[in-house]
């Protein structure tokens, strides 16, 4: 009786973790992403435990990827170039201006960690796409730096 119990136990843990890993890709792969190719270009390029990027549609803001964990992406840092703090979910409303954005700064009162922000249009031969990517951490990288790096991970995942 037990073993029956582990085992309907570990069917139901292997099934619940096949959604919530299909619910991370499936609305980039319903958007004709290449959900795999990004994910692993992004991780080389910024990749971080911290690390949050988003793509959306730039005509409609709709959200079409994400990299990185849902709390970094709502989470509020300093915002470095205004006063307050925002999210990287905020600041895609900043990815449609001409030159998008890049801003850094210490994200504590010591300096010890700090947050790097970057938006803009994404490099796309076919879609019409802008993203926010924020670093915050020990390691994050300046702004401009994301923002170089993103724009060749954006290339090299073909889009």
């Amino acid at each position: 009786m037990p073993r029956r119990i582990i085992l309907n136990a570990m069917v139901s843990l292997a099934i619940a973790a096949g959604g919530v890993l299909s619910g991370c890709s499936g609305p980039a792969a319903e958007n004709g992403l290449p959900v795999d190719a990004l994910h692993d270009a992004i991780a080389v390029s910024v990749g971080d435990p911290s690390t949050c990027v988003l793509l959306a549609d730039r005509v409609t803001g709709k959200v079409v990827y994400r990299y990185g964990e849902a709390f970094n992406c709502v989470r509020g840092v300093p915002a470095c170039d205004r006063p307050g703090a925002m999210s990287a979910t905020q600041a895609l409303a900043l990815a449609s201006t001409a030159a998008g954005r890049a801003a850094s700064c210490p994200s504590n009162a010591d300096g010890s960690r700090q947050v790097g922000w970057a938006e803009g249009r994404a490099a796309s031969q076919t879609r019409d796409l802008v993203y926010s990517a924020m670093m915050e951490g020990e390691r994050a990288l300046p702004g401009h730096e994301i923002a170089a790096r993103l724009d060749g991970a954006f290339r090299k995942a073909g889009l």
